[in-house]
């Protein structure tokens, strides 16, 4: 088995935080966005989207997509639960999850790539009014979560999740993005500072 890993790029940070929080370690084999790498052979041949982080099972099985890799290893190793616990549990992480990332990381990644020089190349057409457009869409989202951060802990409820994984790696790529959480949202704030402050942040 065999992670191919993008680095800092949200997606496959999403997928080295979810792989600390459970203490599983998997092969990296490191991928050069920035050369770029990750339109080489090596990659293309596994994920013709030419995207990752790509998991490579023993067997030659692929499997892409960020949150579908998460589920695998959910599957495979059941605690900490990161996918919510019971019928309503699980729904309440997905509902969560789908928000942040729909509504939030999507909104932050359109401004990224829409308007930062270095992505030029990468979104074609780059339309610099299209990720201004999705500046105010992040932020009022923001406002939204920081109303439900004020009556609990983490996203989805009392315990860590996946929601919450996509909710650091959402805010931590406005920085690049030159967006910021608005001063008033406190639990945001709040709620990013705690999770930040996990080993597993720094995965």
């Amino acid at each position: 088995m065999k992670l191919f890993d993008g680095g800092r790029a949200p997606n496959p940070r999403r997928v080295r935080v979810f792989l600390a929080e459970k203490g599983i370690e998997v092969p990296l084999v490191p991928v050069d966005m920035g050369a770029p790498e990750h339109k080489q052979q090596a990659v293309s041949s596994r994920n013709p989207l030419q995207r990752l982080p790509v998991l490579e099972l023993d067997d030659g099985t692929i499997i892409t997509e960020s949150v579908a890799i998460c589920r695998y290893f959910e599957e495979l190793n059941p605690e900490p639960p990161l996918f919510g616990q019971g019928a309503l549990g699980k729904a309440k992480v997905e509902m969560w999850q789908r928000r942040i990332e729909l509504n939030l990381l999507s909104s932050v990644a359109q401004a990224f790539r829409h308007i930062h020089p270095a992505m030029k190349e990468w979104e074609v057409p780059q339309v610099p009014e299209w990720g201004e457009a999705n500046k105010p869409k992040a932020v009022e989202f923001l406002k939204l979560l920081d109303a439900e951060l004020a009556q609990r802990e983490f996203a989805a409820g009392d315990s860590f999740s996946i929601a919450d994984i996509t909710g650091l790696i959402a805010i931590d790529f406005m920085k690049p993005a030159r967006i910021r959480v608005p001063e008033e949202c406190t639990n945001v704030l709040r709620w990013h500072a705690a999770i930040s402050s996990r080993p597993s942040a720094a995965a």
